[in-house]
């Protein structure tokens, strides 16, 4: 890993130093948070893939009956029908927040009686077909809530693995030999200096000593 380029000086290996502890720490966060988005994800798939199933089941069961319906009222009659009476909310929706995600929450509201539609020109079969649907409308809002919440879950796990990665196998191995480098260049720079010293040293006690035989000779 090639180390970052900065100035080969005590006060830059300080401040490496610190953000490499930054980044320990953080890289230790981001990576009990990916453990814990991993838990989450996989309790909730298993969960939502029996529920998908059920509601398979129940929607195919409903749309027979609306099958049923089409073939005596007709395609025409049936959507009709269907258009007919005003339009109410079903749905409320709002958010909580799991692990800094913001899962959406859907809400059932009361259904609408079925109706608005005549009763001479469409079977009997249709109340039967709207009960059924309105039955398992509750369950799909459910169904939908929980493959959203998966659906980010997933987006986020991507996220954290790319940063958890990043400082694992970029940042924080940059910074380790960037500091070493430095290190290394300031051993180099302490063990030159110290050699400079002692030369020095040893020309200031051979001057000395010149200077005492010359005391002494004179």
């Amino acid at each position: 890993m090639p180390a970052l380029r900065v100035n080969p000086n005590r006060m830059e290996l300080m401040k490496l130093r610190r953000r490499r502890q930054v980044a320990q720490r953080g890289h230790k966060l981001l990576k009990d948070k990916l453990d814990e988005l991993m838990k989450e994800f996989l309790a909730r798939i298993a969960e939502t893939r029996r529920m998908r199933i059920d509601v398979e089941h129940e929607l195919a069961a409903a749309y027979g009956l609306f099958a049923v319906v089409r073939g005596e009222a007709g395609k025409a009659g049936l959507a009709l029908a269907l258009a007919s009476g005003s339009p109410v909310d079903l749905v409320d929706v709002s958010e909580r927040n799991v692990m800094s995600v913001r899962i959406p929450e859907f809400a059932s509201l009361p259904m609408p009686t079925p109706g608005g539609y005549s009763l001479a020109t469409t079977p009997a079969m249709l109340d039967t077909a709207l009960d059924a649907l309105a039955a398992v409308a509750p369950r799909l809002l459910d169904l939908a809530e929980r493959e959203k919440a998966i659906e980010l879950l997933a987006a986020e796990i991507e996220t954290t693995r790319r940063r958890v990665n990043a400082l694992e196998h970029v940042l924080i191995p940059q910074l380790s030999e960037t500091i070493r480098s430095i290190g290394m260049k300031l051993d180099e720079a302490e063990r030159g200096n110290l050699t400079r010293l002692m030369k020095v040293k040893e020309m200031i006690a051979a001057q000395e000593e010149r200077e005492v035989q010359r005391s002494v000779g004179s």
